[in-house]
């Protein structure tokens, strides 16, 4: 969700009763997260998270300095993702604030908790964005996560729905992250014409590419996807890649609307939208229908 999980989006999943997550990768100086903070909080009273994607990066990220402008605003929440946070969780857990962690695979979640994680996402090979490499399903991914750890964990990975909430309840997990269903929302700060492409998007029109360099990526299965994955496949190396992958390519075509002149990440969930809604309509609507299930099945959210 990167360049699309500002202070709007994540204000509005914030008031509709979800937390709502600002993603530092969309800002190129601290400064600008600072202000982006500061922009939510006038928006929401709720509490949010900022994200970390401690990932290399071509544009040189000093992310003290960005978790230090977070820590500084008064952010209670951090969710790390991309690498291990060990470089950075002396420092986050003396702060006193809560650390989640985002992982593909288990044994990452289990140094997350040996580090002192709080909390940990686990996404299975469903997920738009990095779903990493093992290509495991959620539904088998999460009941592993939750018999090895001791923390809570929270279920990502081809969620959209109510049914999707009950699974992932059913299978242990204490809750669900989106970020498909939210492309999808009337607050997304994405182009229209992204947002029509995926209301025609089916669970098998996204596509795995970016394997050749060990960051698998699922994307929409564009004539552009389609020629990195040949690219790829053809032995192009990371510098013959990077052009085509360079993340202002995507904050473009986000913003023009453009959708075959970058990668268009996407979960198979997108199978699932069929309307564009707005944040509090999608989590009220997700709510009522696991109320409805679990009171079928005689149980109770």
């Amino acid at each position: 969700m990167q360049w699309l999980a500002r202070a709007e989006l994540a204000s509005a999943v914030a008031n509709a009763g979800g937390l709502g997550i600002i993603a530092a990768g969309s800002f190129h100086t601290a400064s600008e997260l600072r202000q982006e903070i500061r922009k939510m909080k006038n928006l929401t009273d709720k509490p949010f998270a900022v994200n970390f994607t401690l990932m290399p990066a071509r544009r040189p990220v000093v992310w003290e300095e960005y978790i230090n402008a977070a820590l500084e605003e008064g952010v209670g929440i951090i969710e790390t993702s991309g690498r291990s946070p060990e470089p950075y969780m002396e420092w986050l857990r003396a702060a006193g604030v809560m650390v989640l962690h985002k992982v593909a695979r288990i044994r990452d979640a289990l140094t997350a908790e040996r580090l002192g994680a709080d909390a940990v996402t686990i996404v299975g090979c469903e997920a738009g964005g990095h779903p990493g490499m093992e290509d495991v399903a959620s539904l088998a991914l999460i009941p592993r996560a939750v018999n090895s750890l001791k923390i809570p964990v929270i279920a990502g990975g081809g969620f959209a729905d109510g049914r999707g909430l009950v699974t992932a309840l059913a299978l242990g997990a204490e809750g669900v992250v989106m970020g498909t269903r939210f492309m999808a929302s009337q607050e997304c700060p994405v182009h229209p014409k992204i947002k029509e492409l995926l209301l025609k998007t089916v669970e098998t029109d996204t596509m795995i590419v970016e394997r050749s360099i060990q960051n698998a990526a699922r994307v929409i299965r564009t004539d552009f996807a389609q020629k990195v994955l040949a690219m790829e496949e053809a032995g192009a190396t990371l510098e013959e890649l990077f052009p085509m992958l360079d993340g202002n390519r995507v904050r473009a075509a986000y913003e023009s609307g453009d959708t075959n002149d970058s990668m268009l990440y996407c979960g198979q969930s997108v199978g699932l939208i069929n309307e564009i809604l707005s944040v509090k309509e999608i989590i009220d609507g997700i709510m009522s229908e696991a109320k409805e299930i679990m009171g079928r099945l005689g149980g109770e959210v």
